[in-house]
């Protein structure tokens, strides 16, 4: 969390993905369709060695659809699943960056297979997102109860269990963005509307006018995990690792003090962000002055953390600060002015605004605003708040 996994990236299990062009082409593209009567046939033509989806349409009727192999496109696939077909093995996030043994996910929600990502091998590297990815012998199959449909020019599609959802932002991943809206993606790609629950039968109404090309900055959502899509051009224009640390220098540099103890503020290192320092900054979240640690403040007739700020005698909650360290979730390249509500972490002012107001989906049909660093459900009025600090008295 913040820019790594509680238990640090291993392998495909990371924080964050880079997809490269591969060496050889392994996407695939429709081909044969099959009507099949009996399930040994299915079976049979499963077993092939080509990719397939299979639509379970009853008991005495599959279809199944024939991949093969598209030498233009690579295809990385995401999932829960650590078998060889996942490039890229994702966890349920737990909101807050909790790793205590009371947090850890039950029964995960985001399936074993969730999705697949299409990347053209030319200019413009195109890359399209669809739900459900080929498992270990090449199949998807879309079982009796799954959503699924044949479409007027006659070829089938379907939606998995939870869905995929994808929200573009308008105006990309910069300053000026708005958030977008969320929309369901079909195994073969079209995008739908949201249908009333995240696993309900029937599906949302087709949406023409839009496409699965996935953009930068758009929001790829799994039920249980929130993937943002960052593309090489708008990194290219995203502040860098070694940007945030100049930041956390300068504001350093600058020798913040606690305006009661008088005793100067440090932002510990990024590599520290696990143990609360001695010297770091707190803040009261209501009015956004900055402080060292104390202990005073406490009123009776409040909530455990809440604390009455010793400057203007707002009350509200009293929480130590952490820089947000993942760089691509950074809009801009500004100072970290801003906090988020109620968890702490710094960032820029746009960047504050812009995740303030995205809503993410959480559980099977709810959307609140949560900090991009630790997916805590944000509140306030705002949901983030501008940081007053004090400057050195010499």
């Amino acid at each position: 969390y913040n820019g790594a996994l509680p238990n640090g990236d291993r392998g495909r299990r990371k924080s964050r993905f880079a997809l490269y062009k591969r060496l050889k082409a392994n996407g695939v593209k429709p081909s044969t369709v099959h009507v099949i009567s009996t399930p040994q046939a299915s079976k049979a033509i499963s077993c092939k060695g080509q990719h397939s989806i299979s639509y379970t349409l009853s008991r005495n009727q599959t279809v199944v659809v024939e991949y093969t192999h598209d030498k233009d496109t690579d295809m990385f696939q995401v999932g829960r699943s650590t078998e060889s077909p996942i490039d890229f093995v994702v966890t349920d996030t737990i909101s807050g960056g909790q790793n205590n043994d009371e947090a850890q996910i039950t029964q995960s929600t985001i399936s074993r297979f969730a999705c697949r990502i299409v990347c053209d091998r030319n200019e413009p590297y195109t890359a399209r997102i669809f739900a459900a990815g080929f498992d270990s012998s090449k199949n998807i199959f879309l079982g009796e109860k799954a959503a699924k449909w044949k479409n007027p020019d006659g070829h089938m599609d379907g939606l998995t269990t939870n869905g995929v959802l994808v929200m573009h932002p308008r105006g990309g991943f910069t300053e000026e963005s708005q958030p977008g809206v969320w929309r369901e993606i079909s195994v073969c790609g079209d995008v739908y509307t949201l249908r009333e629950t995240r696993s309900a039968q029937q599906r949302g109404k087709l949406v023409e006018s839009e496409t699965n090309v996935l953009q930068d900055g758009s929001l790829i959502d799994l039920c249980g995990a929130t993937l943002l899509w960052r593309t090489a051009d708008g990194l290219f224009h995203t502040p860098t690792q070694k940007h945030i640390e100049a930041l956390r220098q300068e504001i350093n540099a600058a020798r913040p003090q606690c305006p009661v103890g008088l005793n100067t503020l440090v932002f510990p290192s990024i590599n520290r962000k696990e143990v609360v320092e001695e010297k770091q900054p707190w803040a009261y979240l209501s009015c956004g002055h900055v402080h060292g640690y104390h202990n005073w403040g406490h009123r009776s007739d409040t909530e455990a953390n809440e604390r009455e700020c010793p400057m203007c005698r707002t009350v509200g909650p009293y929480v130590p600060l952490w820089l947000g360290c993942e760089a691509g979730f950074y809009v801009d390249a500004g100072p970290p002015t801003h906090a988020f509500t109620p968890c702490g972490h710094v960032c820029s002012e746009k960047s504050a605004k812009y995740w303030s107001q995205i809503p993410l989906p959480h559980g099977t049909h709810a959307f609140h605003a949560a900090c991009p660093f630790c997916a805590t459900q944000l509140v306030g009025e705002q949901n983030c708040i501008k940081l007053i600090f004090q400057g050195p008295v010499d």
